[in-house]
């Protein structure tokens, strides 16, 4: 029986910063090359869901409403930045985010659910870890993460979640903007901050209020390896032991991999194979199999295609353990 799906097509590559730009559609290409070949494809343990877009007030639960106008009036002419110059702005920016939003929701939506026994899903382009409640960051316009947790709360009551996040960047567009919600338990494995961007995200950050020690951020020095990421894994599982949550997101970002062109890590592909076995057991033991997977960041479109589609190929079996 398929308990899996990837939300993927032609919408989700809208969201490219253009074909020079690290962010672009050849990445929503390259992992569509791989998984077509893959076992869950061959096996039929996988079902593939069109994009859904989604809508301003779906968006508006996490973001400004002057900040989403802003974004809707730079989709027209599609020139400058939606920040201070690291996120570029393109015709038809505000639909291809929504798609991206839209698409996440879905995920969501069909794990909550159970829509035809599906209680783990995969959005490739999700995952926009970096936009504030009132701006864009690191390529990332409406975050989707944000969005879904508040969705997840207001139509699902799910109050209690965890969200892991093992992109080479910090996520700080959902720590901060959660930092003193207690009921968010957040565990961040990422490239130490006084290296890379955003620069953030210390050991010391732990949550705020009545929230401290209910956030883990677990920075890792530039050259970092498979052994130090799975050690990493190992502290966010004794973190999460005894915390109890209905749904986990899983922020995969594949730019930890060696030859990522912008950041300075060095694990392999087997590191996400090996958090989404680990993530894919707890979801079973404790979520009731709910896990949504979020593609993230990812550079080298080699890189990104195989993690990826290791994380896919682990959802999609049957193996809990």
């Amino acid at each position: 029986m398929c308990n899996s799906a990837v939300i993927i097509g032609k919408e989700l590559s809208a969201y490219s910063c253009g074909e020079k730009h690290p962010l672009n559609s050849k990445r929503l290409e390259a992992f569509w090359s791989t998984l077509i070949h893959s076992r869950s494809m061959r096996t039929g343990n996988l079902k593939l869901l069109p994009p859904a877009l989604s809508d301003e007030s779906t968006v508006s639960s996490f973001h400004e409403k002057k900040y989403i106008d802003f974004v809707k009036e730079s989709s027209i002419t599609g020139s400058g930045y939606l920040d201070s110059g690291d996120t570029p702005s393109f015709r038809g920016v505000f639909d291809a985010s929504l798609y991206v939003v839209g698409s996440t929701i879905l995920a969501l939506e069909t794990v909550i659910n159970k829509t035809n026994g599906i209680v783990h899903a995969f959005n490739p382009i999700g995952g926009l870890h970096h936009a504030r409640r009132n701006a864009a960051g690191g390529f990332c316009v409406f975050n989707d993460i944000g969005i879904a947790i508040m969705h997840a709360r207001k139509k699902h009551n799910l109050k209690k979640i965890l969200y892991v996040d093992i992109d080479a960047h910090h996520g700080d567009g959902v720590f901060y903007e959660f930092e003193d919600d207690p009921d968010l338990f957040i565990a961040d494995i990422h490239e130490d901050g006084s290296f890379l961007y955003p620069g953030t995200g210390f050991e010391s950050e732990t949550g705020s209020g009545d929230a401290r020690g209910t956030k883990l951020n677990l920075p890792l020095q530039p050259g970092a390896t498979d052994l130090d990421f799975l050690s990493a894994v190992t502290k966010i599982e004794n973190f999460i032991e005894s915390m109890k949550f209905e749904l986990i997101i899983f922020q995969c970002g594949a730019d930890g991999l060696t030859g990522d062109p912008l950041t300075h890590l060095k694990y392999s592909d087997k590191s996400h194979e090996y958090a989404a076995k680990v993530l894919h057991r707890i979801a079973h033991e404790r979520s009731r199999g709910r896990i949504i997977g979020l593609g993230g960041g990812g550079y080298n479109t080699e890189n990104l295609a195989t993690a990826w589609n290791k994380v896919v190929e682990v959802f999609a079996s049957d193996n809990h353990s």
